[in-house]
């Protein structure tokens, strides 16, 4: 098997995650709920929480498992597979995803910890891809805190993958 070739090392990748966490301290609150989106956030959302930690910062740890590919590249229906686990409620909520792409998947996260009554809510992602603008329509929303811009190619790795494969790669590699 034939590995991506590398665009962002895994140095590079730790680096830019640290940056990041110490970015955000000064708007983590200690009462912070982190809420990994599964399955592709888990590697940024680990990272993140331990860097944040570093920073000074620790957060609860729970995941959300939203569901819109299903082994596809092109993106369907959301299907909410698992819930959140720990109450949010009147605590400051902090999503995490591995890329922002259309935006779908964060927004419906973050409807989801407000019905669950989270008294502020911010997102993080580790790329935000440029926006794909379908049918002369936008994203469905930015995220607040993004660890890299990302060019507009076909990523794996730190979570990105194609058909399930590639999450794991410690680097983000390019399949085009």
């Amino acid at each position: 098997m034939t590995l991506p070739a590398v665009l962002l090392s895994e140095e590079e990748v730790q680096g830019r995650v640290t940056a990041l966490a110490e970015l955000m301290s000064d708007y983590i609150k200690p009462d912070c709920v982190g809420i990994c989106l599964l399955t592709g956030g888990i590697w940024f959302a680990a990272d993140l929480s331990r860097a944040l930690n570093r920073a000074g910062r620790d957060i609860a740890f729970d995941a959300l498992w939203l569901s819109s590919y299903a082994d596809n590249h092109e993106s369907g229906a959301m299907l909410i597979r698992a819930p959140l686990q720990r109450s949010v409620e009147g605590r400051q909520v902090l999503i995490m995803d591995d890329v922002l792409d259309t935006g779908a998947s964060l927004k419906i996260a973050c409807e989801i910890a407000r019905e669950a009554g989270a008294s502020q809510v911010l997102t993080a992602v580790f790329a935000c891809k440029p926006d794909p603008m379908k049918d002369g329509k936008a994203r469905d929303m930015e995220a607040d805190f993004s660890a890299w811009e990302a060019p507009a190619r076909y990523l794996v790795g730190y979570g990105l993958d194609d058909g399930g494969r590639f999450r794991a790669l410690p680097y983000v590699g390019v399949m085009d």
